[in-house]
């Protein structure tokens, strides 16, 4: 049994190492788990296609974007392994980012990553050893046992619904065994999921996280956490269970937790660098991408759980004017000027989305826009020297400046751009933080 003071600082350790753990559990439990959840998608391994774009009424994930219809693939590697097939996508922009319970990205599939072409993908767990099969374009490996797949098929305008719905409708989830019309090998056994939720996760952490570490084998840079972990009764190392630590124990672990939440937070505002009000930095990525640096992974999740890698989108996010500012609906006006022909440099496409800076939700708004994205470009006014203003006010700014409105919550405002596959030549916003576009400054109506 540790010392009570060498539990609060594991505690406060582990709670930074598995706070993206446990969050990704919440999501899985409200998306494939509990079917009461009122966010509930699909059973595992089943594509869940979304036939529309978020709303505020998507409340499951902070900063959701809303101009990529989503379908979700949640898949349990345990038995075997899964294989998605994508068809031709040639007219827009797709993806599929395969996520791991450890919130690493480890694969993309899309117009990026592999082109425009059909193929079928192989998507394997942790402790997988088969042979790649003819008709595999590729194998990618999950650390975990289940994976999270997000597709993401760019919405031109809103009457070109369906023509999303026709690629989502060809986008397939089967198993290898399937796939190679061989029988099926025995399920695994049934997972005792027990209920997350808000005021749970409070003081339920640890649980969360020892049920989490059983689907997700070690790396060698995570070992010295698990060794740390099993000292106070968390993952497959333990010697005894967290529920029988003493209540001084208990009460010490929950002090560790609070000083870890705080780091998490701190580090969450800190991603990036200021650049005219935007925070501009990358903090997703593969295994590699984290290194052992647990503190950027939860900040990441705290700041968007399943952002991109910043080659496949970067997501410059501003709370606050140049001068730091806070942005307030409640209280001001504001206009973003693009200078003539100035946009986002991308080869996808960009978009600049609203949210309440409370809640890090879409908002409820009179012409029910929650973004302004590149396609809307022939339907906004430009101004007499080619440059683009946009209103960002909860107010409409009058019938003639309204095709540039993006809406504003009646109070604190969270924006985040979105430049899906950035440029990588010059001008480009990359390399994050240091790249030669740079998004222009909010201005305050005077």
């Amino acid at each position: 049994m540790p010392s009570i003071a060498e539990a609060k600082a594991i505690a406060e350790e582990g709670f930074i190492y598995g706070f993206p753990i446990v969050t990704n559990y919440g999501v899985m439990y409200e998306y494939v788990i509990d079917k009461n959840s009122g966010q509930w998608k699909a059973p595992f391994n089943q594509i869940f296609n979304e036939r529309r774009v978020f709303t505020y009424k998507d409340t499951a994930i902070v900063t959701p974007n809303s101009d990529t219809p989503y379908s979700l693939l949640w898949t349990d590697l345990r038995a075997e392994p899964m294989v998605i097939s994508v068809p031709a996508v040639k007219d827009r922009y797709y993806s599929v980012q395969l996520i791991d319970g450890n919130t690493y990205n480890y694969g993309y599939i899309g117009s990026r990553a592999t082109g425009t072409e059909a193929g079928s993908y192989l998507i394997a767990g942790p402790n997988w050893k088969g042979e790649t099969p003819a008709g595999i374009k590729k194998v990618f490996r999950s650390s975990t046992d289940f994976s999270l797949l997000i597709f993401r098929t760019q919405l031109l305008n809103p009457e070109d619904m369906p023509n999303v719905v026709k690629i989502q409708d060809a986008y397939k989830a089967e198993p290898l065994s399937t796939f190679l019309k061989q029988s099926a090998p025995a399920a695994p056994s049934a997972v005792n999921w027990p209920k997350i939720d808000k005021d749970l996760v409070k003081t339920e952490f640890f649980e969360y996280l020892d049920l989490a570490l059983q689907f997700a084998p070690p790396s060698p840079n995570e070992q010295a956490i698990r060794t740390k972990l099993a000292k106070i009764g968390v993952g497959p190392g333990k010697t005894f269970n967290f529920k029988d630590l003493s209540p001084e124990h208990k009460a010490e672990i929950l002090l560790g937790m609070k000083d870890g939440e705080k780091k998490v937070e701190q580090a969450a505002n800190d991603i990036g660098k200021s650049i005219n009000g935007w925070k501009v930095g990358a903090a997703f990525g593969d295994q590699a991408f984290y290194n052992g640096n647990w503190l950027l992974r939860a900040a990441a999740a705290k700041a968007g759980i399943y952002g991109n890698d910043a080659v496949e989108a970067m997501y410059p996010m501003a709370k606050v004017l140049a001068d730091g500012t806070p942005l307030d609906g409640s209280k001001h006006q504001y206009t973003l000027t693009f200078a003539k022909d100035q946009y986002p440099p991308v080869n996808a496409f960009w978009s600049i989305t609203m949210y309440d800076g409370k809640t890090q939700l879409l908002i409820k708004n009179p012409i029910d826009r929650y973004l302004i994205n590149s396609p809307m470009l022939p339907n906004l006014k430009k101004n007499p020297d080619g440059s683009l203003t946009l209103y960002i006010q909860k107010n409409s700014p009058g019938k003639d400046k309204e095709s540039n409105w993006l809406p504003a919550p009646d109070g604190p405002i969270y924006m985040v751009m979105r430049l899906y596959w950035p440029k990588p030549e010059p001008p480009s916003i990359l390399p994050p933080g240091e790249g030669t576009w740079k998004p222009p400054a909010l201005v305050q109506v005077q």
